[in-house]
């Protein structure tokens, strides 16, 4: 058997190729959009991709069915109850998909979405215990998936929780311990709020540490799972709804255009969204007005998907050599629409003088001097999650979760000063450009965030 797990760390997303080397028949499970790690391990090894399967219709990137599909004349499978607007095989409960010696099970597990399916891997069609189960969004490590994703295609967190327990005690915790578990997600993923940052484990050491696979009523399952998940980020109705839907493979090279400086500003003039994708000490230090500071450094994809209103033009301002990267970061997440980059973007920003601006950053020092100083103290806005708050915050502070940022906004007075902080400074640096570029005259970061806060006043 050949069992390959590719994880993407910015995204906390695993995908999966499982083949047979004898028969060289391969299946892909939950891939994402840019497929050419997928098919060129397949070519290297001489294996033949029978079939694409997703364990979901994914919210929080876009499937690369359609491009697998297209280049290998894969089927395109689903669990049997996926509402699609395409052609898919739909996988039914127990039914086996054989590769020669390597057979695939299919186990209907519903209650992140109404559609799950989890994989079982057997390396032989005669042995009584899988090789591993692949869990998709229904159970993590140290975690299971959350029931409130579907809500926008009207599947209610209270239907779903209940179909979650049945999926994880009643039939994954059913599964011989020896069982190795690959789950579609790792630490950092919102589709759960404890999730590990191992990437496998086994059915056996979940059933002992996992919270939710402990023994207990279904009642009391669905009142855990429910309470404490953080914000959805915008885009993940967005993105469920593109994988439902038929589309055209997406050509990422075609999208990595550089544009002249005349065209690059007319779009912008146009109402082309910039996304500065370069570090926060770059980007205060020049930068176009109106641009939003998305680093590549931190987690770009998800963190563009919740401050881009999905469907803009989309223009890239990132460090030279790192275009494809930037590119293939925002498609992933279903921010196709790009206009095209801006080459050498430090010297092309040094011919516009007139368009570009400086993006205020303050120490702890500062922002305490501030604090005291009454009448002019700023509103100070905290953009870390719920969990995180609770270890600990500046009195007086704002709460909004950054991913709750775009429609929550108007609880701040954009005529008052406004500070924003994070836990390290990348979030806090998203939030304040957001803000600036809806009109808020004077916005600053906290440099260090709230650890350098805690820090200083400990």
């Amino acid at each position: 058997m050949i069992f390959t797990q590719y994880y993407l760390d910015c995204l906390s997303q695993a995908s999966y190729l499982v083949a047979d080397e004898g028969t060289g028949k391969a299946v892909v499970i939950d891939p994402r959009i840019d497929v050419d790690e997928y098919l060129d391990e397949v070519r290297d090894r001489g294996l033949t991709v029978e079939g694409v399967i997703n364990t979901h219709l994914h919210a929080d990137f876009i499937s690369g069915h359609f491009e697998i599909a297209e280049r290998t004349g894969a089927w395109i499978g689903y669990g049997e109850t996926a509402e699609t607007e395409f052609p898919v095989r739909r996988l039914a409960e127990g039914e086996r998909i054989s590769l020669g010696e390597v057979t695939l099970e299919i186990m209907h597990t519903p209650g992140h979405t109404p559609e799950s399916i989890s994989v079982l891997v057997y390396e032989k069609p005669d042995h009584t215990v899988p090789y591993g189960v692949l869990t998709g969004d229904a159970l993590f490590i140290g975690d299971v998936g959350r029931p409130d994703l579907a809500a926008s295609f009207g599947h209610t967190p209270d239907k779903l929780a209940p179909m979650l327990y049945d999926s994880v005690h009643n039939k994954l915790m059913a599964l011989p311990d020896a069982t190795r578990l690959f789950p579609g997600h790792g630490a950092g993923s919102a589709c759960g709020k404890n999730i590990s940052t191992d990437t496998q484990s086994t059915i056996g050491d979940q059933r002992r540490s996992n919270y939710a696979c402990r023994p207990m009523s279904r009642k009391a399952f669905v009142e855990l799972v429910r309470e404490g998940q953080e914000a959805i980020p915008n885009y993940f109705p967005y993105d469920a709804a593109r994988n439902r839907q038929q589309r055209d493979p997406v050509d990422i090279d075609a999208l990595v255009r550089p544009l002249e400086l005349d065209a690059f500003m007319a779009l912008r003039a146009g109402g082309a969204v910039v996304v500065d994708a370069r570090d926060q000490q770059s980007f205060s230090a020049g930068h176009l007005r109106g641009a939003l500071n998305i680093g590549t450094e931190g987690r770009f994809a998800e963190t563009a998907g919740m401050m881009v209103e999905p469907g803009s033009s989309i223009l890239v301002v990132t460090d030279q050599g790192r275009e494809r990267e930037t590119v293939t970061r925002l498609v992933r997440v279903g921010l196709d629409d790009i206009a095209g980059f801006l080459p050498r973007p430090e010297t092309a920003m040094a011919q516009v003088p007139g368009e570009t601006a400086q993006a205020p950053r303050v120490s702890v020092g500062e922002l305490d001097s501030a604090l005291r100083d009454g009448r002019a103290a700023p509103v100070v806005v905290d953009v870390r999650g719920g969990a995180e708050r609770e270890g600990g915050f500046i009195e007086g502070s704002v709460h909004i979760p950054l991913a709750n940022l775009p429609e929550r906004m108007d609880e701040l007075d954009a005529d008052r000063p406004v500070v924003v902080h994070c836990a390290g400074g990348y979030r806090s640096s998203v939030a304040a450009s957001y803000l600036r570029s809806r009109g808020f005259q004077d916005v600053a970061d906290l440099v260090g965030g709230f650890n350098a806060y805690r820090l200083a006043s400990s």
